[in-house]
């Protein structure tokens, strides 16, 4: 089923209006007379309509999905397609919410009074991988932060950090399953050219080393390696 996100107040009107995004893509889908489109806010809530006369008429009551356990991710923005990838892939996963950091060794340089436009721009590429992914709830996409500007974010969560350490690190499966009772994971991915000594030494204060498999991974893979495995463990424990 096509679906098409739209303004909360919207799920609850007998003659739904659509956002120029979800016009234009209504454009786009051309649906048949009589066809189901579903239509989404990003905050759980949805209602199926039907296209009849040009127009799309709720056919059901709306539906609410409860807000997912919270799953985050700090990740060092990296270069171009790839952190929109990042995005993407971390949007499916059911990411509660996207941190992008720059660290000192990030080559990705956004200047403070460009963030509030990069924010924008990849909070569509959200939830343009929400409604593609069927994904009731779009993560919270933060503006980029400096490294230091994270630290006090990880501490509210129980956060696990790809890093090389002696002595080396256990699996972060391992890590995970070190933890009992209700906690809020997170996984923290350093740049290209990796952290700092000193934001490293930083890190390690407050988050637990862990190693992501016996292979070196780009910047990208071990952001979706680590929330992969976070997401799994999660929907075990809910069964």
């Amino acid at each position: 089923m096509h679906r098409l996100l739209v303004d909360t107040a919207e799920l609850e009107s007998d003659s739904p209006v659509l956002p120029r995004d979800a016009v234009n893509h209504l454009k786009v889908l051309r649906p048949k007379e009589g066809e189901e489109i579903e239509l989404f806010d990003g905050r759980g809530s949805w209602r199926v309509c039907t296209f009849s006369g040009g127009a799309l008429a709720p056919s059901a009551p709306a539906g609410h999905a409860p807000r997912p356990k919270p799953l985050l991710l700090f990740a060092c923005v990296t270069k171009g397609s790839r952190w929109d990838w990042t995005i993407e892939k971390a949007t499916e996963l059911g990411a509660t919410r996207i941190v992008p950091v720059i660290s000192d060794r990030t080559i990705v340089r956004i200047p403070t009074d460009e963030r509030e436009a990069k924010r924008a721009r990849w909070l569509r590429i959200a939830e343009d991988a929400a409604r593609q992914s069927d994904a009731k709830w779009i993560p919270d996409v933060v503006a980029p932060i400096d490294f230091a500007e994270s630290l006090p974010l990880v501490r509210e969560t129980t956060c696990f950090v790809g890093a090389l350490t002696t002595p080396a690190p256990e699996p972060i499966l391992s890590a995970i399953h070190a933890h009992s009772g209700d906690f809020v994971p997170s996984v923290y991915v350093g740049p290209e050219g990796d952290f700092t000594p000193g934001e490293l030494a930083a890190l390690l204060e407050i988050a637990t080393p862990v190693s992501f498999g016996t292979t070196i991974l780009r910047a990208e893979t071990a952001a979706i390696y680590g929330l992969a495995i976070l997401k799994s463990f999660l929907d075990v424990r809910a069964c």
